[in-house]
């Protein structure tokens, strides 16, 4: 057990191996709507943890419960084993959050807003307050800009700024809500492999996200939203395990593949370039691979590719990831 850890109140540290569990978490605002809907949610300790849901869905009414933000209209919410919001106090100092977007003070270099933000907390030691934002600094990337006034940052910058702010001090539960904002492809991957690091070291990350190639790459686990209601949670191998894949021909004799494919009993068939695609038949695939061939079409590949993450969101949704709900 690490210094931190023995320092760690027995109050603070959680019960069992949950980091979060919700039940029935609700949450309906003034004029009836409902934004959550009795929501049974458990984040495993020491996963890294996707959220993912359509536009409205719930998501970030989910995440400002869980930090004590705003109180629930019924049900439950522990995190670390407390309840909250009854448990800000005790709960937040191990808790790093990245919510809708950093809150900066625009004439403040990055360097001074990571400061002002330390010394806010009152668990924080002020001897080794420069040291901790420089190192937040270096492990976001932010070094050389460290002394530019935040009100100049790109987007981007704003966002490595605010995961900074999030990494001040050593967490057990990182939340991050769309934390590749404004990020360009090299920046994205910098957070991922950051993300990976920081669960490497025992952090559990609740990560909201719209990007499904980066919950796939990054994420142990998934709970899918909708319309406030909880469709499914689980390791993220198992969400599109029970989905078909997509039955795929190579060649460049795309036409005559479609039509045989479709004459051989292959559903939903589409073709782009040399590409047909098509829902895999309840039979040998060598029987229809050899029907290709007989039929003249040069087959370059052949296979089944497996159901992804954003099929999955697809038939258990029946939404599109940028839909408002």
């Amino acid at each position: 057990m690490d210094e931190a850890s023995a320092a760690e109140p027995d109050s603070a540290r959680g019960t069992g191996d949950d980091v979060i569990r919700t039940r029935a978490l609700t949450k309906r605002y003034r004029g009836g709507q409902l934004a959550v809907d009795g929501l049974d949610l458990t984040v495993p300790a020491g996963s890294v943890f996707g959220f993912l849901g359509p536009n409205g869905s719930g998501k970030t009414t989910t995440i400002r419960m869980l930090v004590g933000l705003i109180e629930p209209t019924s049900g439950t919410a522990r995190v670390l084993g407390r309840p909250m919001p009854r448990s800000t106090r005790a709960v937040l100092p191990h808790v790093g959050a990245l919510i809708e977007g950093p809150a900066l003070y625009g004439f403040l270099s990055g360097r001074d807003n990571l400061l002002r933000l330390d010394a806010a907390d009152p668990t924080a030691d002020p001897r080794t307050r420069r040291t901790r934002a420089a190192a937040a600094l270096d492990r976001v990337g932010l070094t050389a800009a460290a002394g530019k006034k935040a009100k100049a940052y790109s987007l981007g910058m704003k966002q490595r700024l605010g995961l900074a702010a999030a990494l001040l001090r050593p967490r057990r539960l990182l939340v991050l809500d769309e934390p590749t904002n404004g990020l360009d492809p090299q920046g994205m991957r910098e957070i991922r492999t950051l993300v990976r690091e920081l669960a490497g070291d025992g952090t559990t990350v609740f990560l909201s996200s719209h990007l499904l190639d980066e919950i796939e790459q990054v994420c142990t686990h998934v709970a899918v939203m909708a319309r406030g209601r909880l469709v499914t949670q689980g390791p993220v191998g198992t969400l599109a395990a029970g989905l078909r894949g997509r039955l795929v021909v190579t060649t460049p004799d795309a036409a005559d593949a479609a039509r045989v494919l479709k004459e051989q009993g292959v559903g939903d068939v589409a073709a782009d370039g040399d590409r047909v695609t098509g829902d895999p038949p309840d039979r040998d695939l060598a029987e229809l691979n050899t029907a290709l061939v007989t039929a003249g079409v040069r087959v370059r590949g052949f296979g089944v590719e497996r159901a992804s993450l954003e099929d999955a969101f697809m038939a258990l949704t029946g939404e599109g990831f940028d839909v408002a709900g």
